[in-house]
C-alpha cells in the first residue's frame, strides 16, 4: 500500500513540474521577443519584418507628400503673382484710359499730325537701358494748331501728355490703347485703339456742319535700324468721323546731344481712302445749298506730307520739358477742296512731363 501510494504521489508530481518547466520556457520565449522593443541594438533582437518596412514606407510617402504640399505651394505662390502683375497691368492701362479719351476727344477737334502726337511724349526721354522697358509717364502741354486740315483759323488747345507702358499693354498719342504683339530691339508690332480726327461746327465754314470724332483700329509696325525709325500704321475708323481707311508712314531719327538734352528730326505721310477723303473735304449737295461752296468730292490719294522738329529737355531725373515745331502740306486731290483755305499749315506744341 505503501508502495503504492508513494508510486502514485510520484506520478501525480510528474505534471506539476512538466508545467512549470513548460511556463518559464514560455516566458523566455516571451521575453527573447520583446526585447527588440526594449533592446533593439542587442543582436538577440529579433527582426520586426513588415513592422519595420511599414514604418520606412511611411517615412517615404511622408516625404513624398511633403514635397508635393511644397510644388503645389509654390504654384499658387506663382500664379498670384502672375495675376498681380496682370492686374496691375489692367489698372495702370484702366486708370489712363479717362485722360487718353479727354484728351482724344480735344485732339479729335484740333487735326494734330501723327508726327508731332508721336513727339508729345517723352518715350526719348529715357535712358537707352530703360527704352523698351515699363514706363509711366504724365504730363500738361498745349498745342497751337489750324482747327481743322487746310484751316485759316487756328485755336491754342491744352495738351495731356501720355505715355505709359506696362508689359505688353501701352497708352500714347500716336498709337492709342493697345498692346505689343511683338517686340524686340529692332521690330515691334502692335494693335491699338486711336481716336479719329474730326472738327466743330463753329470751326468749319457755315453750312458745312461737324465732323464728330470717332474712335478707329490701329495697327502698325515699326523698325529701327541704324539709329533711324520707320513706322507703317494703318486705321480703320469703327465709329463716327468718316469711317474709312488711313494709312501713315514716318521716318524719324533721334540726335542725343547730350544726356540731358534730345533732337528728333522726323517726316511723315498720310495716304486715305475714298471714304475718308470725301467725308473729312467733301461738299455735298446739300452743303453746297447750305455754304454756297461748290460741290465737290475727293478720290483716294495721298493726303499730305509732313516734317517736324522735337526737341526734349530732361530737367532732372524724373521731369522733362520740350517743343515741337512742325509744317504739313495738303497734297493731291484733298488740296482743292473747297473748305481749304491754306494748303500749308505749321503748328507748334509745348509740354512738360513727369517720370513716375
Amino acid at each position: 500500500m505503501r508502495s503504492s501510494a508513494g508510486c502514485t504521489a510520484l506520478h501525480g508530481s510528474e505534471p506539476s513540474v512538466s508545467g512549470s518547466r513548460k511556463r518559464a520556457s514560455a516566458a523566455r520565449k516571451s521575453k527573447k521577443s520583446m526585447s527588440w522593443l526594449t533592446h533593439p541594438g542587442r543582436s538577440d533582437a529579433r527582426d520586426p519584418g513588415p513592422r519595420e518596412i511599414s514604418s520606412s514606407s511611411m517615412e517615404a510617402v511622408s516625404r513624398r507628400s511633403a514635397g508635393t504640399e511644397l510644388t503645389e505651394t509654390t504654384n499658387v505662390v506663382r500664379l498670384f503673382m502672375n495675376f498681380t502683375k496682370t492686374m496691375s497691368c489692367g489698372a495702370a492701362v484702366i486708370m489712363a484710359v479717362p485722360p487718353f479719351l479727354w484728351s482724344g476727344a480735344a485732339l479729335a477737334q484740333t487735326e494734330i499730325p501723327a508726327e508731332a502726337e508721336a513727339a508729345v511724349p517723352v518715350q526719348l526721354e529715357r535712358s537707352g537701358s530703360e527704352e523698351g522697358g515699363d514706363h509711366f509717364s504724365i504730363g500738361v502741354g498745349a498745342a497751337y494748331m489750324p482747327v481743322y486740315q487746310g484751316a485759316e483759323k487756328y485755336r491754342f488747345q491744352p495738351l495731356p501728355a501720355i505715355d505709359i507702358q506696362v508689359g505688353r499693354f501701352f497708352v500714347n498719342f500716336q498709337d492709342g490703347i493697345g498692346a505689343n504683339l511683338f517686340d524686340s530691339e529692332s521690330v515691334t508690332v502692335g494693335v491699338g485703339l486711336t481716336p479719329a480726327d474730326g472738327y466743330r461746327k463753329k470751326d468749319a465754314p457755315p453750312g458745312i456742319g461737324k465732323l464728330s470724332m470717332g474712335l478707329g483700329g490701329r495697327g502698325f509696325v515699326k523698325l529701327r535700324q541704324f539709329g533711324l525709325e520707320a513706322t507703317l500704321g494703318g486705321t480703320k475708323i469703327l465709329t463716327g468721323s468718316t469711317k474709312g481707311v488711313l494709312v501713315d508712314a514716318s521716318l524719324s531719327y533721334p540726335v542725343m546731344i547730350s544726356e540731358k538734352l534730345t533732337l528728333n528730326p522726323s517726316i511723315g505721310t498720310t495716304y486715305g481712302d475714298r471714304k475718308h477723303n470725301n467725308r473729312y473735304f467733301g461738299v455735298t449737295s446739300q452743303q453746297s445749298v447750305a455754304s454756297g461752296l461748290p460741290q465737290f468730292r475727293a478720290g483716294s490719294g495721298f493726303i499730305d506730307a509732313k516734317a517736324d522738329l522735337a526737341l526734349r529737355y530732361r530737367l532732372t531725373d524724373r521731369i522733362g520739358v520740350g517743343v515741337v515745331g512742325g509744317v504739313t502740306t495738303l497734297l493731291g486731290d484733298v488740296k482743292d477742296s473747297p473748305i481749304v483755305k491754306r494748303k500749308t499749315q505749321p503748328y507748334g506744341i509745348a509740354f512738360v512731363s513727369y517720370n513716375f
